[in-house]
């Protein structure tokens, strides 16, 4: 762990404290040393585009993690109830829900890319088949971005989500049913009183993977505006491709350590409240 993580996760938070960019590239770990210089351009300078992309980049992501969690984790479980009856397809059904999981995330991003264009697949489904708009809207540029980032992240992660609460739901006995309908117990009162207390901490562990997979999303965005070498604009631009940009493509890599730092701070954060509402569940019984 030394070796592989922490070595180099303090070698690239030392690296946000250094004016290291093309010019002082071949100095390395040597070059000159601007203390919080790079924070306080992220953080309080307003004539910096870094800090403009990043402020936007930070909020188009949590609102990415919020509605991808969210929608994620409704249909996983929707559809785990589905499959949890007793359908002579099921197995069946269960293979082809599976199959958008299996596809690579970069291939996702450059499928639904296609998909989303003006003439696209989407437009003439929704304009020329279905009649639900009245016109093709651009689906990749201004604030309909963000619906063109979240619905592939969905399709591809929902899968996922639905085989893991099957597990978890097959594996509630059936005896507490059993006894619950013989109290006279509605299925809104089984649910919440057997199935979900029951699913909690798969449900957390799924909202933990969700929320990293989220916040560190970068190839379903990076390959479907045109392999990185479009910009996705203030409504698509996650920080993993913001710092990606701002960082390789600017050749300055003091201030993306340095933003990479400050986004290592604002995961931690979160993973500290997602422990502090689901730590009970995740104690042994």
């Amino acid at each position: 762990m030394l070796l592989v993580h922490y070595g180099p996760m303090l070698q690239g938070i030392y690296m946000g404290f250094l004016d290291l960019r093309l010019e002082t590239l071949r100095l390395y770990l040597s070059a000159p040393f601007v203390g919080f210089t790079n924070f306080q351009e992220i953080l309080f300078d307003p004539s910096s585009t870094f800090r403009t992309g990043f402020v936007h980049a930070v909020r188009t992501t949590l609102l990415y993690a919020l509605a991808v969690n969210t929608l994620t984790l409704s249909l996983g479980l929707l559809m785990a109830h589905v499959l949890n009856r007793p359908l002579v397809v099921r197995g069946l059904l269960r293979t082809l829900f599976l199959l958008p999981w299996v596809v690579p995330s970069y291939v996702v991003g450059l499928l639904w890319g296609f998909m989303w264009l003006k003439n696209g697949v989407i437009n003439t489904l929704l304009v020329e088949i279905l009649r639900l708009l009245p016109e093709k809207p651009h689906w990749l540029i201004g604030p309909l971005t963000f619906v063109a980032i979240v619905l592939p992240t969905v399709w591809r992660s929902w899968p996922f989500v639905m085989v893991t609460y099957l597990a978890a739901l097959q594996s509630i006995p059936q005896e507490l049913y059993e006894a619950a309908r013989v109290d006279g117990a509605t299925p809104w009162q089984r649910f919440r009183f057997i199935t979900w207390p029951c699913l909690r901490p798969v449900t957390a562990i799924l909202l933990l993977y969700g929320l990293l997979g989220t916040l560190y999303s970068f190839n379903i965005v990076y390959m479907m505006f045109g392999h990185g070498a479009g910009y996705p604009g203030e409504w698509g631009d996650l920080l993993m491709t913001n710092l990606f940009r701002n960082t390789f493509g600017m050749w300055n890599f003091g201030l993306g350590a340095a933003a990479s730092t400050l986004y290592m701070l604002l995961t931690l954060t979160l993973i500290l409240l997602w422990y502090r509402a689901f730590h009970e569940d995740l104690k042994a019984r």
